[in-house]
């Protein structure tokens, strides 16, 4: 069939399937009696609001005579559950190999053509379907911002499939590379590295938020339980209560990242959760809350640590990269090698400091939003100020991990000579 209309069944296909994972957890909460209003229609309007949601859609909320003054009931939904983004990111994903086997290198455009403009489509189809009296859906978002996810996952895949960029879109870059001055190379390669650099002390620091997030939900597990308790959903309100829990997980391991950069993240209006001490008001009754730490912390500035452990290993990751070509070239032009090694450590910190924190805000942008009513119009981390917090923490880190590799290099030599010697034995 034409490139663009097997584009367009692949995208239809996986919205279909995104639709379905929406569906299922909202009839399951309809067959339990749990919505005030059960007609369809409603149900349905509800399934396409949600689905927008997961796709990065804001949605304004508006209860006309409710609230107060200071807290109205009204506002713009844009907190995404990240975890359930994935799902139609991994679609994309698949849908973007199968396109990629489907097309030579010059004609992947027309399926990818066909491919967005039905899923631009089927958003601005269910912005104006699912738009209500207290539920306002901008048409233009509806259309447009889905494709950032979904098109994302189609270029991650096609990638994938292609195995290069070359094959992908058709230009050679090793061929244009060449044509450029060693200079040019010496400074892209370092940036690159840099840059690669700054997502492995990304990548570190996640990983280890995560370990501390389950170390706390674990330790806070009563607490949780009680909450469950108290609420009395009943198994299938606790099953669908769970599932949109996890669905919000990795905006919680961003939020764990704050916390334990020192940045902290927010619960409301006015509030603030951090390693020094946690100030929120009055939450809602959500289980994963109760394993939030309250109260000052005696011992809480000992998590800054992370940030910097990952910067360490980001800068022992560098090191053996072997791409310092801006110490090589100081090196060249100032001949007192104890300012030089000083120097460029310095702004090698600086420089991978930085991209991490440029990731991590990144990161907290997309976690941080608005549930749209009353204090909770602010929640998460403000993207700014972890920026500032995780490229101190990971530059400090990135500065002693330099320093330390070639000790580290030094003692894994040693230990692999230990082990031959061993073996020859």
């Amino acid at each position: 069939m034409p490139l663009w209309l097997q584009g367009a069944l692949e995208s239809a296909q996986a919205a279909v399937i995104s639709a379905l994972v929406v569906v299922a957890p909202i009839v399951m909460v309809w067959a339990t009696a749990g919505f005030q209003h059960s007609g369809f229609d409603v149900l349905a309007r509800l399934a396409g609001q949600a689905w927008l949601l997961i796709h990065g859609v804001p949605l304004l909320l508006d209860t006309p005579g409710a609230g107060s003054a200071a807290y109205p009931e009204s506002g713009t939904l844009s907190l995404i559950p990240l975890g359930l983004a994935l799902i139609p990111f991994l679609l994309a994903w698949r849908a973007g190999r199968r396109l990629a086997r489907a097309s030579y290198t010059d004609q992947l455009w027309q399926a990818l053509l066909g491919s967005w403009l039905m899923y631009a489509a089927f958003g601005i189809t269910t912005g104006f379907v699912c738009r209500a009296a207290d539920v306002g859906i901008s048409l233009w978002a509806a259309a447009f911002i889905p494709l950032i996810p979904f098109g994302l996952g189609m270029v991650v895949g096609a990638r994938r499939e292609a195995g290069s960029w070359s094959r992908l879109i058709g230009v050679d870059a090793v061929a244009w590379l060449s044509r450029t001055s060693q200079h040019s190379r010496w400074a892209g390669s370092y940036l690159g590295s840099a840059i690669k650099a700054g997502s492995v002390a990304l990548m570190a620091s996640l990983a280890m938020s995560a370990a501390l997030l389950a170390v706390d939900l674990f330790i806070h597990w009563n607490l949780v339980v009680a909450v469950y308790e108290g609420l009395d959903a009943g198994a299938m309100g606790g099953g669908v209560l769970a599932i949109v829990q996890l669905g919000f997980l990795p905006n919680l391991v961003v939020f764990a990242l704050a916390w334990i950069s020192g940045s902290g993240f927010a619960l409301g209006v006015g509030s603030l959760a951090g390693p020094l001490g946690t100030a929120v008001g009055p939450l809602p009754s959500v289980p994963v809350f109760a394993a939030l730490p309250s109260g000052s912390l005696d011992f809480g500035f000992v998590a800054l640590v992370v940030p910097t452990l990952a910067g360490a290993l980001a800068g022992w990751w560098f090191l053996r990269e072997g791409e310092n070509h801006f110490d090589e070239w100081l090196s060249i032009k100032i001949r007192a090698r104890w300012f030089t090694a000083a120097a460029s450590t310095l702004v090698l910190g600086a420089v991978i400091g930085s991209v991490a924190g440029l990731l991590a805000a990144g990161l907290a942008w997309l976690a941080r939003g608005s549930a749209g009513i009353g204090r909770l119009t602010e929640i998460g981390p403000d993207p700014l100020r972890m920026a500032l917090f995780v490229a101190a923490e990971v530059g400090i880190g990135v500065v002693i991990g330099y320093a330390a590799g070639p000790w580290l290099e030094r003692q894994q030599k040693l230990r692999e000579a230990d082990l031959e010697t061993v073996n020859s034995r």
